[in-house]
């Protein structure tokens, strides 16, 4: 046999990753990282797989369907969860900026939680799941925080807590989808300290 011959028996495997333990990893990597750029709608399985140098096919034997895939990557590190409900602790006094600067931070300073939350924010433009959980993620967040100062089933501090919640959704928006160059070209920290002027009565119980 020729060594032409012996080598096309053996054909060398190029660009694609076998199915190993950790290839649902890197295929959860690759969508949350695209569909945070991209978005839901823009976002594909075949694009998806070339990022994570995979054949298509097999996104698919791991994730049934792009559905399943964004719901698997909307998941939130339990230490960012942990520090959005951290910063209801202490007085009520300064209680605006310790809500701002833990939820702000964390869509900015933290990859592991920013690039799902992108992915759920971009993903609720175009798809009613990702709206729906969105807006649970983050009222849930702040109505778990401010049961110690308000109570939780008062029609007035669920009405405080959806204003606070679009004032939060709309800077991120801002700052990270649409870019509104008067807020996104300012530093976080003045981003902190004008939210938590608007946040503190809302929050606080006086």
């Amino acid at each position: 046999m020729s060594s032409s011959q012996s080598g096309a028996s053996s054909p060398v495997r190029r660009g694609r990753r076998p199915g190993q333990p950790e290839t649902r990893q890197v295929i959860l990597d690759a969508a949350r990282a695209r569909f945070a750029s991209d978005g839901y709608t823009a976002t594909t399985i075949r694009k998806i797989a070339a990022d994570a140098g995979v054949d298509a096919a097999l996104v698919m034997q791991y994730f049934k369907s792009k559905d399943e895939l964004f719901a698997t990557v909307l998941s939130v590190p339990a230490h960012a969860l942990m520090r959005m409900t951290d910063a209801w602790r202490g007085p009520e006094v300064g209680i605006g900026e310790r809500v701002a600067r833990a939820f702000l931070e964390v869509w900015e300073n933290d990859p592991t939680a920013s690039e799902p939350l992108l992915a759920m924010l971009r993903g609720a433009m175009s798809t009613e799941q990702a709206a729906a959980q969105l807006r649970d993620f983050i009222e849930d967040r702040l109505l778990i925080g401010v049961s110690a100062h308000l109570r939780g089933d008062d029609p007035d501090t669920r009405l405080r807590i959806g204003i606070a919640s679009a004032m939060l959704v709309g800077i991120i928006v801002a700052r990270s989808v649409v870019r509104v160059p008067t807020v996104a070209n300012v530093s976080l920290e003045s981003i902190v300290s004008a939210t938590a002027t608007a946040l503190q009565p809302l929050l606080a119980s006086e």
